[in-house]
């Protein structure tokens, strides 16, 4: 049960009409916490255990196996021990993600951060109805003979795929944070059946030395620092929306550690999947192409059938009730008025209208690389600023009673902390020109390079510009 906080004092949280207060948050006391540590490991699996991470690991097939495994393991590690520190943030204060920015950024300066976090989720939410209305094409075609979608006339089945697709997302997230906790427990049993089927029939079309020794040919190769980038973009989505999730748990083991093992198993299961169906559908056909990395593409090039296109739809819904979820949890700090399932309405619906983009404009792998690509420069700067704030420069104590408070201490100028914001740009252009730097861009990436770089700039500019703040949590 979420508890509005809205007051300037420190006597309760509950509603208050001081017009010293600025918008509200909701704070959800300990005693209304039900998410166990299988709640938050499921959620996380059903997060990570869908189409976008298949498709992300045939994407990053274009290095080779062992460079593409590589990359994804030590990736997958520093960015989902990151979303285990987020976690406790929300866990800590019982705080949505983006309202927790307020700390850092301000109360008006937060609205960078849930503008990023609008535009994201409702990206990846678009991203993976589009997966899985392209297996719904499929499954059309057996039914009704339909085209598929890439051939003439093929789009009529996409057409629909996404509608149906959007009814089914309206769906889960009818009852907030209740249906999408209902949704993954029933997602992650299909997602284990599916995963263990599709490997079987994977090895059983190639074997694992194929997958192995098989290259790209030369002008398709993708670089290791690439690989890192844009794994760490796909990743790191996840941070700014830990507290989303955690703040509904009583239990620091599964704020913590539940949601890292969830996340990374939910990673490696998938992505593991999609790399290895794409590189065997390149060595069965003796042809790669990075277009054909998406899993209803290689579920029929592999024969895999009717029954894996139908698991494909259902867990790309399991997916994206954690990332409208995260949408509407980010509009609500960005329009104070709306309630959380008006904003999850309201997210759900510009994310099926965002779906018909790369149908009428792009090819859909040249709208996800271009997507990837922003989202890496504005995320990890963000995510660098808020940890330093609560870890090391707040000591991880908040003051709830500020969260509201006009002139109090999360205000800085005008409701903005210009530091924040100024790092945050510079932590952005850091990230381009980091891009610029072959020896950086092709080898290690530079995503991590610029998060530490921020890190360093707003904890040093808040120490030279910002008075000390006694950490005491109301």
């Amino acid at each position: 049960m979420a508890q509005e906080l809205n007051t300037t004092t420190a006597k309760s949280p509950a509603a208050s009409t001081d017009k010293a207060a600025f918008g509200r948050v909701d704070v959800v006391a300990t005693e209304h916490r039900h998410m166990s540590n299988w709640d938050l490991f499921a959620t996380w699996i059903g997060a990570n255990a869908n189409n976008g991470t298949w498709y992300i690991g045939g994407v990053i097939a274009a290095c080779g196996f062992l460079t593409a495994s590589t990359t994804l393991i030590v990736v997958g590690l520093i960015s989902y021990a990151l979303l285990a520190v987020a976690s406790y943030m929300g866990y800590r204060t019982g705080l949505p993600a983006m309202a927790l920015t307020r700390a850092s950024f301000g109360l008006r300066g937060s609205y960078i951060p849930s503008l990023i976090n609008v535009v994201q989720f409702i990206g990846w939410a678009a991203v993976n109805t589009f997966i899985a209305a392209t297996s719904i094409s499929y499954i059309f075609s057996e039914l009704l003979g339909w085209p598929v979608y890439g051939k003439p006339g093929g789009n009529l089945g996409l057409i629909v795929g996404i509608l149906i697709m959007s009814a089914l997302h309206l769906l889960s997230i009818s009852l907030g944070e209740r249906s999408v906790r209902l949704i993954e427990r029933v997602g992650i049993i299909l997602v284990v059946v599916f995963v263990l089927w599709e490997s079987v029939v994977v090895f059983r079309t190639v074997s694992f030395s194929e997958i192995v020794s098989w290259q790209p040919p030369h002008n398709l190769k993708m670089t290791s620092g690439v690989a890192a980038d844009t794994l760490a973009a796909f990743n790191l989505a996840w941070v700014t929306a830990a507290s989303d999730f955690s703040r509904f748990t009583a239990k620091k083991s599964a704020a913590t550690t539940a949601s890292f093992l969830g996340a990374n198993l939910g990673l490696f299961w998938f992505a593991f999947i999609g790399l290895f169906a794409t590189i065997g559908t390149a060595v069965t056909l003796n042809h790669f192409d990075p277009n054909n990395s998406d899993p209803s593409t290689v579920a029929a090039k592999l024969g895999l059938g009717f029954l894996a296109l139908l698991v494909i739809v259902l867990t790309s819904t399991t997916a994206n009730a954690v990332n409208l979820m995260s949408a509407g949890s980010a509009l609500t700090n960005l329009v104070h008025r709306l309630s959380l399932n008006v904003s999850l309405w309201l997210v759900t619906i510009v994310a099926t209208l965002v779906t018909f983009i790369p149908v009428y404009l792009a090819s859909f792998l040249d709208v996800f690389e271009t997507f990837l690509d922003g989202i890496g420069m504005f995320l990890g700067p963000e995510i660098a600023i808020f940890l330093v704030d609560f870890f090391w420069l707040k000591h991880r104590q908040y003051r709830l009673s500020e969260f509201t408070k006009v002139h109090g201490a999360y205000w800085y100028r005008h409701g903005v902390n210009w530091v924040a914001v100024a790092s945050w740009g510079l932590g952005v252009v850091a990230y381009w020109g980091l891009k610029q730097v072959p020896v950086i861009a092709t080898t290690v990436g530079a995503t991590f390079i610029a998060m530490a770089l921020t890190a360093l700039i707003y904890a040093l500019g808040m120490r030279l510009t910002q008075p000390a703040v006694k950490p005491t949590q109301a």
